[in-house]
């Protein structure tokens, strides 16, 4: 909605000068962010729902031969379309293999009935006709369905030897994907899905001091236990001696009223980090934020409940996604019947709220009032004693 029609709507009565220069500050924030605000995309390294923007180029064979080597992780990471492709061409490629490792055996001992056998002829494997009956006997082998047409003869030592083989190999297949396909499924990376963060993160004053206060949830009402939050400040600098490094990483340490460890997560909680002298937010201010060049990725660790699994859930914001000025709105209420209600409608709304417009000037401003309240001595100050005089007689 455009805000020139909601102020319209929602100053039915007398619009007053500072009401036209709210109108005209949200006016511009509208316009500046529909018409320069896909033009002005930064590039990010976390993206909001915690995937990585990068990329390896000129890996060597080597390397790359790790992937291999690691086979159980590399299936893990496979996308499902890839998985359930191994999934089907291992079933299918064992089955029809073994097919014709049977077909050869039925060949080889001339089973076959294009060799015209002799009635009192005793097959390796019973009614093998050809390929296809060699392929639907290698699958009821290895799938253990025995419908009980064909079966293995003592005649061949090689027809035993072979169904040994892939009686373990197909265990071992058998073990391998189907543990794959619920390890995947059981991921703590899908339980990771259920904890989110607010869009904005906000600064404002909290307990007198100027703070990064930024809002996450847990959507289940299973705990994370032992959770962990913290955050990382990228970006480029210049070190003294002219190198630039690029994604350069910044602790920023975020706490809640209880501390940053084993936090009691049953609500959706605030979370904030103080803009002090060591934080460094200190020496930006509201008109320059959005022209800082950083990103704030901030990451929470715990264990899950269910499963005893550890996860991470990650975010990042950009300087337009950081609202100087602002606080949250409420969104925890407690209902007729004794319950705890959390809207989250209300989840990443904000409320604008007075705020200085720099940390330097919130502290500048403290320690005057500090120095109005204490008293300095003068050293060149002199008590002078004055003998005072009756002038008056009676």
């Amino acid at each position: 909605m455009n805000p020139f029609l909601g102020y319209a709507f929602s100053h039915m009565g007398v619009v007053t000068t500072l009401d036209y220069i709210r109108m005209f500050k949200h006016l511009r924030k509208w316009f500046v962010a529909h018409c320069f605000g896909h033009s002005r995309q930064r590039t990010r390294l976390v993206s909001k729902d915690g995937r990585c923007n990068i990329e390896f180029g000129n890996v060597d064979a080597q390397s790359r031969f790790i992937f291999f080597v690691d086979i159980w992780t590399t299936v893990l990471e496979l996308k499902w379309r890839y998985k359930m492709t191994v999934f089907i061409t291992a079933f299918l490629g064992s089955w029809f293999l073994f097919g014709l490792l049977w077909y050869v055996v039925a060949y080889v001992h001339k089973d076959l009935p294009e060799f015209h056998p002799a009635d009192n002829h005793t097959p390796c494997v019973e009614n093998i006709n050809g390929m296809t009956s060699a392929f639907l006997f290698s699958l009821e082998t290895q799938v253990t369905i025995g419908y009980g047409f064909r079966c293995v003869t003592e005649q061949c030592a090689t027809a035993i030897f072979l169904l040994i083989f892939q009686s373990i190999l197909g265990v071992i297949i058998n073990s391998f994907m189907c543990g794959a396909i619920l390890a995947k499924i059981s991921r703590p990376k899908k339980r990771a899905k259920a904890i989110t963060f607010s869009k904005h993160a906000v600064i404002s004053k909290r307990g007198g001091k100027l703070c990064l206060l930024i809002r996450v949830a847990n959507l289940r009402k299973s705990l994370l236990i032992g959770s962990h939050i913290y955050g990382k400040l990228l970006k480029t600098t210049v070190t003294p001696e002219g190198e630039t490094i690029i994604l350069d990483q910044t602790n920023i340490n975020f706490v809640v009223d209880a501390g940053n460890e084993n936090l009691f997560f049953i609500s959706p909680l605030t979370i904030y980090h103080i803009i002090d002298h060591n934080s460094p937010f200190f020496h930006m201010a509201a008109e320059t934020l959005s022209q800082q060049d950083f990103e704030l990725v901030v990451f929470l660790d715990g264990t899950v409940e269910s499963t005893s699994a550890t996860c991470q859930v990650r975010t990042s914001y950009v300087p337009e996604e950081v609202l100087w000025g602002y606080r949250f709105v409420p969104i925890v209420s407690k209902t007729k019947e004794g319950k705890y209600r959390v809207d989250f409608h209300n989840f990443s709304k904000t409320v604008e709220v007075e705020t200085p417009h720099c940390a330097m000037c919130l502290y500048n401003e403290k320690d005057a009032r500090a120095r109005m309240k204490r008293g300095y001595d003068n050293p060149n100050f002199i008590l002078a004693e004055v003998d005072e005089t009756d002038d008056t007689k009676m």
